[in-house]
């Protein structure tokens, strides 16, 4: 991007790419729209900024993120919105670009710590645990969520077969079946778990052209490309939606980085303490006293530089935290 560019451009850009994204464009429209893409130079540079930023935006699967935007109204605030990034200079759009990626503008986040629930216009009940950002697009056609970040717990409410429901990740995109059932972006793949009904997903680049069936009491992690073999789950993994983090012999390693995502700060292990088990129920409330029992039940202790490094260690350990 090679500098700001004006805004009645940045406006008319807006206006003909989203036109041209939607079911309303005619093939007149295409071609009025390659003239304009000719008439100079600035136009060209304009239309290339849209279809960089609406590549990122959205983060749907081909075929959902324009028609979603187009309808229920939504149009002359996309417009808007989109022209103002169009016209930003680039420092602005990499700061947006940022925020984005971090859930800053997302419809509904929660802290590092915080849990919240939300009930949908059509009667769906959401959990977001920490941490977490999404978007909500619903339509007269389609209910979508988009998990910017974090991990959400879905309950599906009807209409199904006249509005599908989907929730959009990095990695693809899941479609309930009239479904209680788990997502979680965990960096390069994507977890779903499913406790009631089934689900199916689809990887953004998978090439197979049937989704995956995921039913009730499996899970399955998947990445953009593919996804690993469908193993089961537990309804423990959604304990965090009443305040509790569940485990059944857990590697003490895994259940740090596990317990590290409610708490700010950075918590870490020795190596030598990694492979201790541990089987329990904790209040996520309060992970300070989660870590003082952890040194009472394990050959363990909790080693602080500050209330925001901590690191747990063995007990003969002489050298602290």
């Amino acid at each position: 991007m090679s500098g700001a560019i004006d805004e009645g451009v940045a406006r008319q850009a807006a206006e003909w790419f989203l036109l041209l994204q939607s079911d309303e464009a005619t093939a007149g429209d295409r071609e009025k729209a390659d003239r304009w893409r000719r008439a100079a130079p600035g136009h060209e540079e304009a239309w290339q900024r849209a279809e960089r930023i609406m590549s990122r935006v959205q983060a749907l699967p081909p075929g959902l993120a324009m028609p979603v935007l187009e309808r229920g109204g939504r149009r002359r605030r996309v417009v808007g919105q989109l022209a103002l990034l169009i016209a930003a200079s680039p420092l602005a759009w990499l700061g947006w670009r940022e925020a984005d990626s971090r859930g800053y503008l997302a419809d509904h986040r929660t802290a590092t710590g915080e849990r919240r629930d939300l009930v949908l216009a059509d009667g769906t009940a959401l959990s977001l645990n920490t941490a977490t950002a999404i978007d909500i697009r619903f339509d007269a056609d389609l209910r979508l969520v988009r998990l910017v970040q974090g991990e959400i717990l879905v309950t599906t409410a009807g209409a199904a077969a006249s509005r599908p429901f989907f929730v959009a990740t990095r990695q693809g995109r899941i479609q309930a079946l009239g479904t209680r059932f788990l997502v979680r972006d965990a960096g390069p793949h994507c977890l779903v778990a499913v406790f009631e009904g089934a689900t199916e997903i689809r990887p953004a680049a998978a090439s197979f052209a049937s989704p995956l069936v995921i039913e009730a009491g499996q899970q399955c992690r998947f990445d953009a490309a593919g996804a690993e073999p469908v193993e089961a789950t537990s309804p423990r993994l959604a304990g965090w939606s009443k305040g509790l983090l569940q485990v059944d012999d857990m590697r003490l390693a895994d259940f740090l980085a596990d317990l590290g995502r409610y708490r700010p700060g950075h918590l870490g292990w020795d190596p030598a303490v990694a492979d201790l088990r541990i089987t329990g129920s904790f209040q996520l409330r309060d992970t300070d006293a989660v870590l003082a029992s952890l040194a009472q039940a394990l050959p363990v202790r909790i080693g602080r530089r500050t209330n925001y490094w901590v690191t747990v260690l063995p007990v003969e350990d002489p050298a602290g935290g």
